[in-house]
């Protein structure tokens, strides 16, 4: 149980966030750490080499004011003070034989370095080199220089108390660091575990909707931050899930409603067929009708599979520049004789010459559609009229009115919804698909469907589409 928990923690993103913090705190601290103390070392180095150098400038002085002896007097009244472990001075000649040097006991591994006296002879200043006695822990600082013609100056100081201060400061670094890695830490969880509480929030709404809730949604605190947007964006994603399943079981209950009718009077036919003396005719009426059935389920699954694949965007579009005032008057001619029969009179207004860019056989259909829906809701001696008017911004309006029963405005908002019928359309045939398809078709050349009706004095649909001039401007605004 416990190294299953481990092994939960190791995987958290709110763990690794943590190490990946504290990794990068003690990245930084490291630089911050080095450059510090490559500054520190600097500094006491250049304090060293400077007392160095103005120690062999008053040599240096000393020399030329009083000569070789009094200079020796100095330099080792100069190492007595400041102690015979801290600081060593030579005195020797080009050939390397020392006339003058301190108490050399602590010193005598310490040498002469050949190299450098050449190079303080050839150019004539001083070389500051580094050594570490033998045996022992600290560096030491020495200065080669030339005091006058022909004496060269050796002099050594030991590192050992500024070395002492750099471990201590590391010492203090390390100590330091090793609490401030633990605070840090701490910091880094709880910051990782806040940041990600909106994120455990979106977890568990999940893990509830996978249980069938699907009311559930994810608080937003308003904190305008990336969890905000991400409760946002779940929440409005759910929501449209939750609108399609509910969609989907509305869809269901009304295709096995509108299934259950036809399957019903295709079963009861053949039923009383079968049960009576039924002749070589009425086998035939039978089978007519069981035809006439099917073909009607075919048509309203074909129509409800055009919606699906179109909203989809399955079926592609295959667009053509197609005159929509030519498909309308054609419609209007297609849909005469059934006018004529009901003492419906069609108008046109269709002087208007649109082109829009889509697929003929879909528009076909749907101003087919709604052509079919005014004749059919329009009482005898009524009007349709088919007109095509310019809209705005690229723009064109196809609109089919009629002046037949009207919508009521209850059922107004519903009338593009799959399977939807009103009370007053329930009398007439259909399946409740058409006006669906139609939007479906509007939307997927970029435009849409308007509607307006007053119940008992007709309605009026509004096909909007965007013309090709329009089409055009807008791909090409865009590349």
């Amino acid at each position: 149980m416990c190294f299953a928990r481990i092994n939960r923690l190791r995987h958290a993103l709110a763990f690794r966030l943590t190490l990946w913090y504290a990794a990068l705190f003690v990245l930084s601290a490291t630089v911050v750490f080095v450059l510090f103390y490559l500054l520190i070392t600097s500094m006491i180095r250049q304090r060293v080499d400077d007392n160095l150098l103005n120690q062999y400038n008053e040599f240096t002085a000393v020399y030329r004011l009083q000569g070789i002896g009094i200079l020796q007097r100095a330099a080792s009244l100069q190492a007595q003070t400041v102690g015979e472990k801290k600081m060593f001075y030579r005195l020797f000649y080009p050939s390397g034989v020392v006339f003058s040097a301190s108490n050399m006991t602590y010193w005598k591994d310490i040498g002469i370095d050949r190299w450098v006296v050449e190079s303080v002879l050839r150019v004539s200043t001083h070389r500051f080199v580094t050594e570490k006695i033998p045996g022992g822990h600290y560096d030491v600082r020495i200065i080669y220089a030339r005091i006058g013609s022909s004496i060269i100056l050796q002099m050594g100081y030991s590192m050992a108390d500024e070395e002492r201060l750099l471990q201590v400061f590391k010492q203090l670094f390390f100590i330091t660091m090793s609490g401030l890695l633990v605070l840090a830490m701490m910091g880094g969880w709880f910051m990782a575990r806040r940041a990600l509480s909106g994120v455990a929030m979106v977890t568990r709404a999940a893990q509830q909707i996978s249980e069938q809730d699907l009311t559930t949604r994810v608080p937003v605190r308003h904190r305008h931050n990336e969890i905000d947007l991400l409760a946002l964006t779940f929440n409005q994603m759910l929501d449209r899930v939750q609108n399609l399943v509910t969609g989907i079981r509305q869809m269901s209950d009304n295709i096995a409603h509108d299934l259950r009718s036809p399957i019903t009077r295709i079963r009861g036919l053949a039923e009383v067929t079968l049960t009576g003396n039924a002749s070589n005719q009425e086998y035939q009426v039978m089978t007519a009708s069981t035809i006439e059935e099917c073909d009607r389920l075919l048509d309203m699954i074909n129509t409800m599979l055009t919606i699906s694949r179109t909203e989809a965007g399955v079926n592609p579009i295959e667009r053509t520049p197609v005159d929509l005032a030519v498909l309308a008057k054609d419609a209007c001619e297609l849909f005469l004789p059934l006018a004529e029969d009901k003492s419906v009179t069609i108008g046109q207004q269709l002087q208007l010459a649109a082109s829009v860019d889509g697929d003929q056989r879909m528009l076909q259909r749907m101003i087919a559609n709604l052509i079919d829906n005014a004749i059919k809701y329009t009482g005898e001696g009524g009007r349709v009229t088919v007109a095509l008017d310019p809209g705005t911004e690229g723009m064109v309006c196809l609109t089919i009115a009629d002046t037949g029963i009207g919508i009521s405005a209850e059922d107004l908002p519903k009338i593009f919804d799959r399977f939807f019928r009103g009370d007053q359309s329930r009398t007439q045939s259909g399946a409740g698909l058409g006006l669906s398809l139609a939007q479906t078709i509007a939307r997927a050349h970029g435009g849409w469907i308007q509607v307006q009706s007053t119940p008992g004095r007709g309605s009026s649909f509004c096909v909007i589409l965007p013309t090709v001039s329009h089409r055009s401007d807008a791909g090409g605004s865009k590349t």
